[in-house]
Formats: structure tokens, C-alpha cells, sequence
């Protein structure tokens, strides 16, 4: 069994830091203050308190931080204007073990604020993707209305380019076949009417017409 160390630090030792340094930040107090102040309250030096504040604690309360240094802000406006604002939690308490408590739950409050401000901002961002995301499926959705449509379009286009060729192609092969039956009958009838010494020689030029040779 491991050892626990009798300067080890404990959650409430934790705790008890993060609360006064959060109430010195609020306040407009110096860090300084607060480690002061938790060293006479835990025992510690200040010094400790301070490395343990900068090394562990303080990026645990990264958000509560930062409303306490709002709410200093908003203090520090208010208090240039003339203006005294002290709220029941924000009112300064003689016993150290009501301030205590008192801390804690300003402490909690802050965390607790912040997680609802960040489920906020989550629930909104989801609400703006569901509705990108709907968006492109209804655009996605018409893209393949498209590509069918242009796909039959496709379809019936090469089906009557293929019975243009082949009504092309039989009327070329009939063509060929009259041009040959042509002149079949042309170069008979003039073998019959002429004597074999007297027979004129004829050529077809390239309209289809007969041309005699001398």
C-alpha cells in the first residue's frame, strides 16, 4: 500500500484555495492576498499555496475565473459610478466558517453557470447543424432526382442514335445494290444491240452515269 504523503495535499485543501482565491479575483485583491490568507487557514506558506494554485488547481476553475474577473469589472464600474451593489452572496461575513461556506457556494454557483452557458451554446450549435444537415439531404435528394432524369435522358438519346445508323446503314446497303443492278442492265442491253467487232467499251464515272471509250 502506497504511503500518503503528511504534506500531500487534500480535495478540501483544494477546495478551500479555489474558494478564497476566486472571492480575492471578485474582489479586486491580489492572488498574493489569497494564498496569504490560505496559508494561516490550512497551514501553509504562501508560498506553497501559490505553486499549488498556478501548477493544479487554477486549470480546474478556468471558467470560474473568468466570470470573477467580470464580476470584478462590473464592481470596480459600479463603484466608479457612485453605485454600491452588495448582494446577499456577495456580502462579506465575520465567521470564518459562514465565509466559508458562503465560498463554496459561490464557487459552485460560478461552475455551475458555466455549464449551463455551455450547454446553451451546445444546444444552439446542434439546432444549426440538424439544420445544415437537413438542408444538404433535401439538396442531396434533388441532385439524384437529377442524375435519373438526365440518366433516361442518356438511355432514350443512344437508343435512337443506334436506329438512326442502322436505318442509315440499310439504306446505303440498297443503294450499292440498284447502282450494281444498274449497270448490270446498262452493259447488257448495249452487248446486245452491238456486233462483238463493233461492241463500244463504256466506263461508269463516279455520278453512276456511262461514258464511252474510244
Amino acid at each position: 500500500m502506497t504511503a500518503v504523503r503528511q504534506d500531500a495535499w487534500s480535495p478540501d485543501d483544494d477546495l478551500i484555495l479555489a474558494e478564497v482565491t476566486l472571492r480575492h479575483i471578485r474582489e479586486g485583491s491580489t492572488q498574493l492576498a489569497a494564498f496569504e490568507e490560505v496559508g494561516q487557514r490550512i497551514g501553509r506558506t504562501s508560498a506553497a499555496c501559490g505553486f499549488r494554485w498556478n501548477s493544479c488547481v487554477r486549470k480546474r476553475y478556468e471558467e470560474a475565473i473568468g466570470m470573477a474577473k467580470q464580476q470584478r469589472q462590473k464592481r470596480s464600474y459600479l463603484k466608479k459610478q457612485g453605485i454600491t451593489a452588495i448582494s446577499g452572496t456577495e456580502r462579506l461575513l465575520s465567521d470564518d466558517g459562514e465565509s466559508a461556506k458562503h465560498d463554496a457556494m459561490s464557487a459552485e454557483s460560478l461552475s455551475l453557470e458555466a455549464i449551463i452557458r455551455y450547454l446553451r451554446q451546445w444546444k444552439g450549435s446542434v439546432q444549426d447543424m440538424t439544420r445544415q444537415i437537413r438542408q444538404m439531404e433535401k439538396e442531396l435528394k434533388e441532385k439524384d432526382e437529377q442524375l435519373r432524369e438526365y440518366k433516361e435522358q442518356n438511355e432514350r438519346l443512344s437508343k435512337e442514335v443506334d436506329e438512326v445508323q442502322t436505318d442509315y446503314q440499310v439504306v446505303n446497303d440498297d443503294y450499292k445494290a440498284l447502282i450494281r443492278i444498274m449497270d448490270r442492265a446498262r452493259r447488257l442491253a448495249f452487248l446486245a444491240e452491238e456486233p462483238d467487232e463493233e461492241r463500244a467499251r463504256f466506263k461508269m464515272d463516279a455520278n453512276g452515269n456511262l461514258e464511252r471509250i474510244e
